[in-house]
């Protein structure tokens, strides 16, 4: 798999945006951003926090400041930044501050790291949408913030529910908003 740039967007292909999104367990959020049309390239890490290059084991204290994420390249005339958003705000709960389910601690955190003044801009505008619409019982805490760093995770974690499908994790947590993703935005997915 090819690595993405840690920091920059200087390498981004012409035509292709960047975006790094966290919705709890990098397994999960990655799981779903890969089967959505549009996306050439996705990987899992570590964004927002203070530490060079932590492992697995240092975010999961969360004492690093890191959130786990993905960070992919997608063809917005392919998919719109508001469209991944739509997907990334129906397929977890932003309203529990540092906790998707069981998952606890501020590297579970729901988080947008935004590249441009354009994905800020509809972040905050789409979140007030939201918010206007009371879709959820209580407020979005979901963080909308300027990107500042990004590392890979290990690489067992790439592709993770592919590879381990069978695993009760897989199966409770990951599968259903895999199923949810293709039973809602049909229309922007590679499942058939």
């Amino acid at each position: 798999m090819t690595k993405l740039p840690q920091t920059s967007v200087e390498n981004i292909p012409d035509g292709l945006e960047m975006a790094t999104l966290g919705s709890g367990c990098f397994w999960c959020i990655e799981a779903v951003y890969q089967n959505i049309r549009g996306i050439s390239k996705i990987e899992p890490g570590y964004s927002g926090g203070h530490i060079e290059n932590p492992s697995y084991q240092e975010v999961t204290t969360g004492t690093t400041g890191h959130a786990e994420v993905i960070q992919f390249l997608y063809d917005p005339k392919i998919i719109s930044f508001q469209d991944l958003l739509e997907v990334f705000w129906a397929t977890h709960d932003p309203t529990t501050l540092n906790q998707q389910g069981a998952d606890v601690g501020p590297q579970y955190r729901s988080a947008i790291f935004y590249h441009s003044d354009s994905q800020k801009n509809t972040a905050i505008e789409f979140k007030k949408i939201i918010e206007d619409a009371e879709i959820y019982d209580k407020p979005i805490v979901t963080e909308i913030t300027p990107f500042s760093n990004f590392y890979p995770a290990e690489n067992y974690h790439f592709n993770y529910y592919e590879s381990h499908k069978n695993q009760p994790y897989c199966q409770f947590i990951i599968r259903p908003k895999v199923e949810k993703l293709k039973r809602v935005f049909g229309q922007h997915t590679k499942l058939i």
